[in-house]
This record gives structure tokens, sequence and C-alpha cells, in this order.
């Protein structure tokens, strides 16, 4: 049996990704960034897993998801629950992993039709 990816075009997949990039639809990003599916894609002002806010969280919230994938950078880390605090506050999920496996479990999510948004760290 030959199996066919299903693509779908009008949908933001991440198409590539390095150690300071990430590619969405074959368009390069350099900085931090919130996906979402068919939102237009969110420059996130976090330039540093160290200085990220409560803030930054509260505007992933403002989203609506089901369920968040954080991808820390280069290696997984996990925020205080007091950065979380605004997922906790309305039930949204947070799945914690490094930047590229992130990309890659987004990309999944996406496809099966979840309401999903990826929070994706690129340091500078």
């Amino acid at each position: 049996m030959k199996l066919q990816p299903d693509k779908q075009p009008s949908l933001n997949t991440v198409s590539a990704y390095g150690p300071d990039y990430i590619e969405i639809n074959a368009q390069r990003y350099t900085q931090s960034l919130l996906l979402s599916p068919e939102s237009p894609v969110i420059e996130w002002s976090c330039t540093r897993f160290e200085d990220i806010k409560t803030e930054d969280f509260e505007q992933i919230a403002k989203l609506d998801p089901a369920v968040v994938i954080f991808g820390s950078g280069q290696r997984i880390r996990f925020p205080q629950a007091a950065l979380i605090a605004p997922l906790i506050a309305r039930n949204i999920g947070l799945e914690t992993m490094d930047l590229q496996a992130a990309c890659r479990t987004y990309n999944v999510l996406m496809a099966e039709g979840r309401k999903v948004v990826a929070a994706l760290l690129i340091e500078k």
C-alpha cells in the first residue's frame, strides 16, 4: 500500500527548522514565534528562556488553544508554575520539549485538526 502525505496548504505547517530558524510554509523566521494552524504567524517577543514572563504565557492563553506546545530552545527546560498560571487558569494543556521536537509535534497535532498553538523559542 502506498501512503501519501495529507497536505493542507492553507494551514501553517513547519516545513524546516534549525538551531536559529524555523520555516513556516517555506518562509524563514529567525525570531521566536507563536504558531497556530489557521492564524497569522505571530512574532513572540521572547529572546531568552531566562527572561520569559507571565505576560508571555498570557499572550498565548488569549489565543484560546486546547494545548500549547512549548519549544524551549535547543534543550528542554520547564517554565516555573507561576509563569504558566494564565494557561492553568483557562485549563489549557502545556507540553514542553526542545525546539525541534516541538516543531514535529505541532505538525502532527495540526494535521489531526487539534486546536494547538506552538510557542517556539529561538534564543538570541
